[in-house]
């Protein structure tokens, strides 16, 4: 709430340093990430939030609800029947890990990609810039990153929507690039994972107590898949009697900070970098929770979501689960040579879909 002594200008930082051959790829893809978003702390950072706003306003949210849920209610419907019979279902890769990258497709003009592509890139960038990564690690992350960089530049030197109002803007053709890093980084990438999140806790419930907008709050403040978030003092100052000097970075815990049954969280953060998707991503979350409570009442984990070590994000991946064997719920042991349960299925759908190229459906 402070942005003058606590600057958001540390936010792209990688946390392990990139080495000389990282950087270089990265060069060599004419990487550049300008301040726009998160990372900015300048006179134009209102102006390019205001646009990116606009696109994602709560009546366009609002709009394209309906197309969300008949969406999500055919996947439902089809894993429930996987799952009546007998086979495992994996929630993240079957069902919510491109959601949010379709419907952001609705509202803003996004590359014509596979959703797989934009998902490796999405995590990769999340790993490269805020995780431990050691030097042979950084080069791999670094190709993927730069390469789909590439893509994205092309794209937003004629692409119009929220992409053209930033590059007249700001005539800057780095700009509206660097917008888009961050709605598919920060804005799609961690909505997925939020809904990772969210259908694991609700494995196995009977009921969802309360309206489903209150679960969802909840399910913010409990496992937010952004934990903490860096800002860097402008000058020396005193935080809770720390001396804390210019130059110094400091690490925002948002997870788990406030009581429950509140709104009072920081999930989407505070003050003038708030979450410009706020409202989008609760719309998402509200309707798989409203579809999937149904089926999820009867399920059991599998494989719970396992999250990689990363200074702010949670990136969880598989969530399998499957209907209780009639024999384990008994305690007794399965007959011999019953079948084996199906493996997980890793890969992520592909995005057949109502939208078949990106940023061609009006929200």
């Amino acid at each position: 709430m402070d942005p003058d002594t606590y600057r958001p200008d540390n936010a792209l930082d990688a946390m392990t340093p990139l080495g000389v051959a990282a950087l270089r790829i990265l060069a060599r893809y004419r990487f550049r990430l300008p301040p726009t978003l998160a990372n900015n702390g300048g006179p134009s950072h209102p102006a390019i939030r205001e646009a990116t706003a606009r696109a994602l306003h709560p009546d366009r949210v609002a709009a394209a609800r309906p197309w969300l849920a008949g969406l999500v209610a055919h996947r439902v419907a089809g894993l429930t029947r996987r799952l009546d019979a007998g086979g495992d279902v994996d929630l993240y890769a079957d069902l919510v890990a491109d959601l949010p990258l379709l419907v952001l497709a609705r509202l803003v003009e996004l590359p014509d990609s596979q959703a797989s592509i934009v998902k490796e890139f999405s995590r990769a960038a999340l790993e490269l810039f805020w995780a431990p990564v050691p030097p042979e690690r950084q080069l791999y992350l670094a190709e993927i990153v730069g390469r789909y960089h590439r893509v994205l530049r092309d794209f937003a030197a004629t692409a119009g929507g929220l992409v053209g109002e930033l590059r007249e803007l700001s005539g800057n053709p780095d700009v509206p690039v660097a917008a888009l890093f961050f709605l598919l980084v920060a804005g799609q990438e961690t909505t997925s994972q939020f809904l990772t999140l969210l259908l694991h806790k609700l494995c196995g419930q009977s009921t969802v107590d309360g309206c489903v907008e209150d679960v969802v709050e909840e399910g913010l403040r409990t496992v937010p898949p952004i934990v903490t978030w860096r800002r860097v003092a402008a000058r020396d100052t005193e935080l809770d009697g720390v001396g804390i000097p210019c130059g110094r970075p400091v690490v925002l815990w948002l997870a788990g900070s406030a009581r429950p049954g509140t709104r009072a969280h920081l999930a989407f953060g505070a003050g003038a970098h708030r979450c410009v998707g706020a409202q989008l991503a609760r719309m998402e979350a509200a309707v798989v929770v409203e579809a999937t409570a149904p089926m999820l009442r009867d399920v059991e984990v599998l494989r719970a979501p396992w999250s990689p070590d990363n200074l702010s994000f949670r990136m969880p991946d598989a969530l399998v689960v499957r209907r209780p064997r009639a024999t384990e719920a008994a305690g007794r042991p399965p007959r011999p040579g019953a079948a084996a349960p199906d493996p997980p299925r890793r890969t992520v759908p592909d995005s057949t879909s109502p939208v078949r190229r990106a940023g061609t459906v009006a929200g």
